[in-house]
């Protein structure tokens, strides 16, 4: 892709979330974007059909991003190493003006159910390679811990990140060693 086209795919992209930030998804209108971004509202629909588009590749390329963020060198893996959680906190951290509002922006969940079946998805890898009890079930494991996950970071980041990305693994390490038992 040219460099001008990336760079003004990522100018309006980068204007949508800051608009999203200071107000509902209903109300962030083309406009507002191309003029936030220092576009023509024409330039903004060579890139993107309607606000609806641009919100579902910008959930879409900044998804990649995150998980970009998190493979490893040596590439895929069925572990899920704490290297792995904490390279994905400490890209939350060093990008939390972005993800702080896909996460937390009431008008657009999509992005917050997008990163819970991206993190189902290889929680599922894990869970499938694990010697479990006989009877706990691995779907619902994968699920309870995914739908866990994604809760814990978006309380991470709507508390503002008050413990460091190592906190954080080390906190979900020793909650898992626990077996807590609740009931």
């Amino acid at each position: 892709m040219d460099r001008r086209i990336m760079r003004s795919r990522q100018m309006i992209m980068q204007a949508f979330i800051e608009l999203l930030g200071e107000q509902d998804f209903e109300k962030v209108t083309i406009q507002g974007i191309a003029d936030r971004a220092n576009v023509n509202r024409g330039t903004v629909y060579l890139h993107f059909t309607d606000k609806y588009d641009l919100l579902e590749q910008s959930v879409d390329t900044y998804l990649m991003m995150l998980a970009d963020s998190c493979i490893p060198k040596e590439g895929t893996t069925t572990e899920l190493s704490r290297d792995l959680l904490i390279r994905a906190f400490t890209y939350l951290k060093e990008h939390a003006a972005i993800y702080s509002v896909l996460i937390t922006n009431k008008g657009i969940p999509t992005f917050r159910h997008r990163m819970t079946q991206m993190i189902k998805g290889n929680v599922t890898m894990v869970v499938n390679h694990m010697k479990l009890e006989s009877d706990i079930h691995r779907d619902v494991l994968a699920q309870f811990l995914s739908v866990s996950i994604t809760g814990l970071i978006e309380w991470w980041v709507v508390e503002s990140m008050p413990y460091t990305p190592e906190e954080m693994v080390e906190q979900m390490n020793k909650i898992l060693e626990a077996r807590l038992q609740l009931w």
